[in-house]
């Protein structure tokens, strides 16, 4: 039973890291799979069949060689020179997301709320230090909270979903798209994704060393995302064509909802905003702290002031120019991570 426990941990935290405000905001499902209709379904079988496998071997991979941050996995993966690279370009990217998300919640606070902008996003920030100062098990603790929220707003979805006279699009639907770019998509999705995601899923593979627990979260976890994924193209498919019109599709979804589920929707916007952010500034100190030896909760501070000054400024313009070209990079990391052959040798992890 405590092995179960902590899997479910485990796979929470997964969930929390990958699921971001673009999952919340129904525009990533839409681009990547919904876009490609009855295909979009195959593919998201494709990305979660990935999130498994390579969600499993990277927490393995890091129990069995020690690995600390996500630079000592990427030195192991790509070799010195290009692990060293590849994670300066990560650092970049991830604090841009961290930004992202800061002014994402402030402006949440000040749409639905009506609380000013800088207040709402400096109470994300506040909120986010004493989360991340409890290190992995204030990561593990946070996604046990709000991840299960996400999960039943996710059944609300599929449920109101289903009692519509167009719930079979996503299974009938046949739409005039590249098939290349279809059957491409879910691979550049999980790369992106786990390559961020791995941020976190290093340390916490390096701080469990439990192979059963770790091959159970990474399990449950990658198939969950591959469910919220499937749900979501499920409800977003009921509403094709006319839904790619707008800037947050599933805001359109949940509006004739009733305030009740559209006050749980903005929760469950809010969690995966927060649960994003706290793992990328860990994985970015853990980072930041191995390369200065500086204090952990001065670093911490700092990137979180960091990332609250950028977000003043904006950064969507910028992260427009560094994801696309991430997402290639990722291609070529993840690939190396399926070719490293190396499995839990005896003694290298608990059993």
């Amino acid at each position: 039973m405590r092995k179960m426990l902590q899997a479910l941990q485990v796979a929470f935290t997964y969930i929390g890291t990958v699921v971001g405000a673009g999952f919340a905001s129904g525009q990533e499902i839409l681009q990547f799979f919904t876009q490609y209709e009855r295909i979009g379904s195959w593919a998201i079988g494709i990305a979660a069949m990935l999130f498994v496998l390579a969600g499993i071997k990277l927490m393995v991979l890091a129990a069995e060689t020690g690995s600390r941050s996500f630079e000592d996995l990427n030195r192991l993966l790509l070799g010195k020179k290009a692990g060293t690279v590849f994670s300066m370009f990560m650092l970049v990217v991830l604090l841009g997301t961290s930004a992202v998300m800061v002014a994402g919640a402030g402006s949440l606070f000040t749409e639905q709320f009506h609380i000013p902008f800088q207040l709402g996003a400096l109470i994300t920030v506040i909120c986010g230090y004493f989360v991340i100062i409890g290190g992995i098990r204030g990561l593990l603790t946070v996604n046990t909270i709000v991840v299960p929220i996400m999960l039943l707003f996710t059944v609300l979805i599929l449920i109101e979903t289903w009692k519509l006279p167009t719930a079979s699009n996503w299974l009938i639907l046949k739409g005039d798209f590249n098939h290349w770019r279809a059957w491409l998509s879910p691979v550049l999705y999980s790369a992106f994704n786990l390559a961020t995601a791995q941020a976190v899923l290093v340390p916490l593979g390096a701080e469990i060393r439990d192979r059963k627990v770790l091959i159970w979260g990474g399990a449950i976890g990658g198939i969950s995302i591959g469910g919220m994924l499937m749900i979501a193209h499920f409800a977003l498919s009921a509403h094709m064509p006319g839904i790619r019109q707008y800037e947050i599709p599933m805001g359109q979804l949940i509006g004739g909802l009733g305030t009740v589920v559209q006050l749980i929707y903005l929760f469950v916007i809010l969690g995966e905003i927060f649960t994003t952010l706290v793992a990328d500034v860990f994985g970015l100190s853990l980072q930041v702290q191995q390369k200065s030896q500086l204090n952990g909760k001065l670093v911490i501070i700092c990137l979180l002031v960091t990332s609250f000054l950028i977000a003043q400024a904006g950064f969507s313009s910028l992260l427009s120019l560094l994801y696309p070209l991430f997402g290639l990079i990722s291609f070529f990391w993840l690939g190396t991570l399926f070719y490293h052959n190396s499995t839990l040798r005896p003694g290298s992890a608990q059993h």
